[in-house]
């Protein structure tokens, strides 16, 4: 991959060291992540999706989590210690972490908030998140994802 097609997230992990894959599809911003699954020719467990949130004391909170799941607010916010948590409107998402809806990605953001990833991701070998833009996939080893955004592992997802 040339240079100038990288994005920030494999930028930040080029920079990093660490070892990744990059996986491009159609961007279409009316894909689910369980299609996305699909295409990568991947089980949805795998597949993870970077939501943003905003806490009871305005602080902010990502939580990452497998594309066909859906977070549980008050695990999220059990787990961030906040008495409630909200997603954040989707006009703010570029604003506050440099992504857009659908290409959002735990990995070089703007600011690095407190990051949570789903239990489940470390008992993989390997997961997907954005690569930061619509159409594009980075695969890595959930252990290094965790050392990279400094993720704490919780179950944070309705059962």
């Amino acid at each position: 991959m040339k240079a100038k097609d990288k994005t920030n997230v494999m930028r930040v992990l080029d920079s990093k060291k660490i070892e990744y894959t990059a996986h491009a599809y159609e961007a279409d911003p009316t894909l689910t992540g369980a299609q996305i699954a699909g295409i990568l020719g991947e089980d949805t467990s795998k597949v993870f999706k970077t939501l943003v949130t905003q806490g009871k004391t305005n602080t902010y909170y990502v939580f990452v989590v497998p594309v066909e799941a859906e977070l549980d607010l008050k695990k999220a916010a059990k787990a961030a210690g906040e008495k409630s948590i909200a997603m954040i409107k989707q006009k703010d998402l570029l604003p506050l972490t440099g992504y857009v809806h659908g290409g959002c990605s735990p990995i070089g953001m703007k600011k690095q908030f407190k990051t949570f990833v789903h239990e489940t991701a470390p008992t993989f070998e390997r997961i997907y998140v954005s690569a930061g833009k619509v159409g594009m996939q980075i695969e890595l080893n959930p252990a290094d994802l965790m050392k990279v955004v400094n993720c704490i592992s919780a179950n944070i997802i309705v059962d």
